[in-house]
C-alpha cells in the first residue's frame, strides 16, 4: 500500500476530520460522555433494585394471602383460635414487606439524586 501525499487530500477535509476529532474527543466530550454512561448505568442498577423490591413485595403478598386463607380455613374447620392469631404474623410480614420496598426505592432514589452529573 502506498502512503498518501498530504498535499494530494484537500485542506477541507483535513479540517473536517480534525473538527470531528476535536467534536467527539476533546477531554470535556470525554468526561462528559463518561459521566452520562456512568449515570446511566447507577440508574439501572436503581432500576433493578426496585424491579426486585416489587418482585419480593409481589412474592410475599402471594405467600400472605395463601397463609391467610389456609389460617381461616383450618380456624373454620377446627374452630381453634390459634389459626386466628397466625393472622397477626401474616400480617407483620406484610407490613415488613411494605416497609422494605419503600426503603429501596427512597436509597435508590437518593442514591440518584446524589450522583453526579458530571
Amino acid at each position: 500500500m502506498s502512503e498518501l501525499d498530504p498535499g494530494m487530500v484537500d485542506s477541507s477535509i483535513v479540517d473536517a476530520i480534525n473538527q470531528a476529532q476535536t467534536a467527539t474527543m476533546s477531554p470535556q466530550v470525554v468526561k462528559t460522555g463518561g459521566a452520562g454512561k456512568a449515570y446511566q448505568a447507577a440508574a439501572g442498577a436503581a432500576a433493578l433494585a426496585i424491579q426486585d423490591a416489587v418482585d419480593s413485595l409481589r412474592h410475599t403478598g402471594t405467600i400472605a394471602t395463601s397463609a391467610s386463607g389456609l389460617a381461616l380455613a383450618q380456624f373454620l374447620a377446627s374452630g381453634d383460635p390459634r389459626y386466628l392469631e397466625a393472622l397477626s404474623g401474616i400480617q407483620t410480614m406484610m407490613t415488613e414487606a411494605t416497609r422494605n420496598f419503600a426503603a429501596v426505592s427512597a436509597a435508590a432514589t437518593q442514591m440518584l439524586n446524589e450522583f453526579p452529573s458530571g
